[in-house]
């Protein structure tokens, strides 16, 4: 046995038993590679990056938050009420999220105008577009809701104007922290059943790619059934 700490012998000639691993040792590497160059002195202690003005930045975020609260009251810190919108593709399109704004559609359904939404707090987003009833009942039923909770202050207090809050609740009102109408996950119950034969002889599989070429054959086969329709006609002509 040969150990990897090969020592030479002791007759006073230099040679050297060349083993298998002495071998590779002494070989050059294979393959196109770059020649090994590693620069380990980089002198690192001069290029440290240091984080001591940290806290002294958290202190200013704060006090510019407060700042905004303050300078913004007696509106939501988080800003406008955005509606409740669907992802843009398949893989989100099942999720809910809060979009950029209301549509032109969901603000005329519930009786509130493009111009004056902004001024009470309801973001618009006249890009935006209702694709289907679900999404514009939806909306719309969080903008009435809005609506019945919105406390409106006058812009002078000395001469109120029709439609703004009561003096009485004025008093009352709280400056929002949070979001406003944030979404509210609901969690549906699953419920378990037992199969019986009917519903194990269903072939689910073979059924869906059966819709599917159904689907695919739509154009193909109402074509062929005009060009027979158009033949039956010519030939009944013909007579």
């Amino acid at each position: 046995v040969v150990s990897r700490h090969f020592e030479p012998p002791r007759c006073g000639s230099r040679c050297i038993q060349r083993t298998s691993w002495t071998r590779r040792r002494l070989e050059m590497p294979r393959h196109n590679n770059i020649i090994p160059n590693v620069h380990c002195h980089k002198d690192w202690q001069s290029r440290v990056k240091t984080w001591f003005n940290q806290p002294a930045r958290k202190k200013r975020r704060r006090d510019a938050r407060a700042a905004k609260a303050k300078a913004i009251s007696p509106r939501p810190v988080k800003g406008m009420l955005r509606p409740i919108v669907h992802g843009s593709t398949i893989r989100y399109n099942m999720k809910t999220k809060l979009g950029r704004g209301f549509t032109l559609d969901e603000l005329k359904a519930a009786g509130i105008s493009a111009k004056l939404a902004p001024t009470i707090g309801i973001a618009v987003d006249h890009r935006r577009t209702n694709k289907s009833e679900e999404s514009l009942k939806l909306n719309v039923d969080r903008l009435l809701e809005y609506k019945s909770k919105l406390v409106i202050f006058p812009r002078r207090s000395s001469k109120p104007k029709k439609g703004d809050s009561p003096v009485e609740e004025l008093k009352k009102v709280v400056q929002m922290s949070e979001e406003v109408m944030p979404i509210k996950g609901s969690k549906q119950d699953v419920e378990y059943v037992t199969l019986d034969d009917e519903a194990k002889s269903v072939k689910a599989y073979a059924k869906l790619r059966l819709e599917r070429m159904n689907a695919r054959m739509t154009g193909v086969r109402k074509k062929r059934a005009e060009e027979e329709e158009k033949e039956a006609t010519e030939k009944a002509k013909l007579g």
